[in-house]
């Protein structure tokens, strides 16, 4: 049944960016949710079916609320409250969870997976972030990591990865030991410069932020510090025992990956999927985990993630009958 309501908003100044230039956040709502979206002033009237127009309507005061709150608003966003909002949920207003400010640009959960994500990060010293690429595991880490270190909660960060593609042997690569290890970090400065920007980051460099291979974690203890380890599918178990009992005093610990996408050349051995298993439930311990639905960058991406899901998914399956019609 299509039907017409109408929504009524306090603050004028806000609408503007509520409705996006040129009401391209209003013209994503029709074609995500198949209604009509109609702004006057500082009215927005919906038409379309019911069900339809609770999202748009439950989206909208969301969108507005994070306005009233003085975060921005992008198309992104405009997904992510769709995403966040089913038909049941009527008009109440989502929670966007931790909210992270920076000079540069303010950082929220985008999916439920994510402000769960957050979350943990806030109340857990150890925390694993598991799925799919394209879903803000690395990024949310060095963000939360960055904000810490920001509001002197910590007094370092470290950043690592396994160099897996190089076998951690890395003597033969050109250059001093930044330029032949900085080509697997790269992901990291990228996080890390996009939330503090590039002078703030190259001022603290070696000091109060460190990026190091995981094999340069060994031997050490890290105290008051935000520790992140990144494509972690890629470290052995007896690397992933070793990282994680570097664990000191007034630390914490971000260990993220996706365990269906290992590079080692035997993949039982992904000291990842181990620690999830044999972790899980321990308190101060927790795990959040991402699926294609939480991915948030192009579109295709999330298109893809779940083509491959689906086909890994068919074989598991296939490769389970002969062995149950065996048994039979």
């Amino acid at each position: 049944m299509t039907d017409t309501e109408t929504l009524t908003f306090d603050r004028n100044e806000l609408m503007s960016d509520l409705c996006g230039p040129h009401d391209t956040n209003l013209l994503l709502i029709e074609n995500l949710l198949g209604v009509k979206v109609l702004p006057r002033g500082n009215q927005i009237t919906l038409s379309g079916s019911d069900g339809a127009r609770l999202q748009a309507k439950a989206a909208l005061q969301s969108l507005y609320g994070r306005l009233e709150k003085g975060l921005p608003i992008v198309g992104a966003d405009v997904e992510a409250a769709l995403r966040l909002i089913g038909e049941d949920s009527g008009t109440k207003e989502t929670s966007a969870g931790p909210v992270l400010t920076f000079p540069r640009r303010t950082v929220v959960g985008r999916t439920r997976a994510q402000i769960e994500y957050l979350t943990s990060m806030s109340k857990n010293e150890l925390v694993f972030g598991v799925g799919p690429a394209g879903t803000g595991k690395t990024y949310l880490a060095v963000a939360h990591a960055a904000l810490q270190l920001k509001q002197e909660k910590i007094e370092r960060i470290i950043l690592s990865r396994p160099a897996v593609e190089a076998g951690e042997r890395i003597g033969f690569l050109p250059g001093d030991m930044k330029e032949k290890v900085d080509p697997y970090l790269r992901p990291l400065y990228d996080a890390l410069y996009d939330v503090l920007g590039n002078e703030y980051v190259d001022r603290r460099i070696d000091k109060e932020i460190e990026i190091a291979p995981l094999a340069f974690m060994r031997g050490r203890t890290l105290s008051r510090a935000m520790v992140v380890l990144d494509e972690a599918q890629n470290a052995t178990i007896a690397q992933m025992k070793m990282f994680l009992t570097r664990l000191g005093e007034g630390s914490a610990m971000i260990v993220t990956g996706d365990p269906s996408q290992t590079d080692l050349p035997d993949a039982s051995q992904s000291g990842l999927q181990d620690a999830l298993s044999l972790l899980n439930g321990i308190d101060g311990v927790s795990i959040t985990r991402f699926t294609g639905e939480d991915v948030v960058r192009h579109r295709l991406v999330k298109e893809i993630v779940n083509a491959y899901d689906a086909r890994d998914q068919a074989r598991m399956v296939k490769s389970r009958k002969p062995s149950a019609e065996g048994k039979s």
